[in-house]
């Protein structure tokens, strides 16, 4: 059965991912179109560097023809924060996008992006979903579509020089170690860089369907040949893309890998003390709540939203939304379209740089001494189906009125089972949909502490 989790279709590629199956999604997605009256629109066909992937969008590229939508096609694998924002560009109906973004080389995925040019919401997906496990036949198209190649890396960099000063980068000509992971950043950040006057060494700058034998995630595990370039090049600091480029990772000018939640909260306070940008906050159950701190300080408000980013894309798209962020490396900014971009993440570190005029592990100091130190850590528990689900009603039902030796003064249930602790403390914990395991979310501002509230949660089950 074909089934869509949070963002697209993912599975083995021969096993599930077949190109009958491809077939199957895309007659539901050109099927969503002529119901919805999107058909005469164009659509636009992107897809990451995974292997078959360009065959697989060929294979759409076909199916949509045949049910008489005129298609735009990339020529070779790119981002799909490009592949989203040439939606808004070329007033499409859509994009379909193939990729797993950083799940292992043996996935591949395709994920549908409406016209609004961010992740599409569950009622979309369901009709999608729904019309992927029928025999379809498509209503006898009265023209067959046209499918026209493009490239849309200049039309990209030139929008996204509006986001950035571009004449505060050049200035500082910083150095900038850079890892593609050998996906579809690469000739997109590091060329956007070099453009803006950097001194750009890039690695993992080819294609390579196996990824180097890594995940394309730019994680602290995944990241250590950049760790090591960074201090060895006295780089400004190193910056890496996921296999599709809506992610990013950051590594300091002493090579220490920087997370997510830490840069979140590091360009969002950018934003607004250095660039005046005004508006509300809004970021996911699971990310850090020094955001929150940072919002406090200059009377922000602040949305949390289930995990996912079309929880966010759906606040950004009905108020003026400063950034959009979660701890998986989630990113967007007011005025961009509602979808992640590491990209454009990668970009406003490399701005903060150059206007603060100090390295990235002083720029962070600075922020923690007028906030408070905050440590955060995710763990995942391996728990079989049963067990998984037993554990999360036990904890749902009987949730414990004291946890680490701290009372639990809140309890959020709206994604999973989230408990605030009395010293500010909290830990979150959410089933997997795709995975027999619990993802354990915690932060403290103490790491000892820390490692205490962890060792709580797994004791409970």
């Amino acid at each position: 059965m074909i089934k869509f989790g949070t963002d697209g279709w993912r599975a083995i590629i021969s096993d599930e991912f077949t190109f009958a199956n491809v077939g199957k999604v895309a007659r539901a997605i050109a099927l969503y179109l002529i119901n919805h009256k999107l058909n005469k629109k164009p659509l636009i066909i992107g897809y990451d560097p995974r292997f078959l992937a360009d065959k697989f969008a060929e294979e759409v590229s076909k199916v949509m023809e045949d049910a008489g939508i005129n298609v735009y096609l990339t020529e070779r694998d790119t981002p799909t924060p490009v592949v989203a924002w040439e939606v808004k560009d070329k007033k499409a109906a859509g994009a379909v996008m193939l990729t797993a973004s950083h799940n292992p080389a043996e996935y591949c995925g395709i994920k549908f992006i409406p016209d609004y040019a961010g992740p599409a919401d569950e009622s979309t997906t369901s009709e999608i979903q729904e019309n992927s496990n029928k025999d379809l036949v498509l209503p006898m198209a009265a023209k067959k579509g046209k499918v026209e190649r493009f490239e849309p890396r200049q039309r990209y960099m030139k929008y996204i020089e509006s986001f950035v000063d571009t004449a505060l980068i050049r200035k500082a000509k910083l150095k900038v170690a850079y890892d593609s992971m050998h996906g579809a950043g690469r000739g997109y950040l590091d060329k956007i860089l070099q453009n803006f006057g950097c001194r750009v060494e890039a690695i993992h700058s080819q294609r390579d369907v196996l990824f180097g034998g890594k995940n394309a995630e730019p994680s602290d595990e995944n990241l250590g040949e950049l760790k090591t370039m960074v201090p060895e090049l006295s780089a400004d600091v190193g910056l890496a893309n996921d296999g599709d480029a809506d992610r990013f990772g950051v590594v300091d000018e002493k090579g220490v890998f920087m997370n997510a939640n830490q840069i979140l909260s590091l360009v969002f306070e950018y934003l607004v003390s250095e660039k005046k940008y005004t508006g509300s906050v809004v970021r996911s159950v699971a990310t850090t709540h020094l955001i929150d701190r940072v919002a406090a300080r200059h009377k922000i408000k602040v949305h949390e939203t289930p995990v996912g980013f079309k929880h966010i894309a759906k606040i950004m798209m009905q108020e003026d939304v400063i950034i959009g962020g979660e701890e998986s490396g989630g990113f967007s900014i007011k005025g961009h379209i509602p979808e992640k971009d590491g990209i454009l993440a990668d970009l406003l570190i490399v701005e903060m740089l150059a206007k603060r005029k100090m390295p990235l592990s002083e720029i962070w100091e600075e922020l923690i001494k007028t906030t408070g130190e905050v440590y955060t850590k995710r763990i995942n528990l391996k728990l079989e189906e049963k067990e998984k689900q037993e554990f999360m009603k036990r904890l749902r039902d009987e949730t414990p009125q004291e946890l680490a030796q701290a009372k639990v003064v809140k309890v959020n249930k709206m994604d999973g089972v989230k408990m605030i602790l009395s010293d500010g403390s909290w830990v979150l914990a959410r089933p997997s949909g795709t995975e027999p395991l619990v993802r354990i979310y915690a932060e403290s501002d103490k790491e000892q502490k820390l490692a205490v509230i962890l060792e709580a949660v797994q004791n409970l089950v």
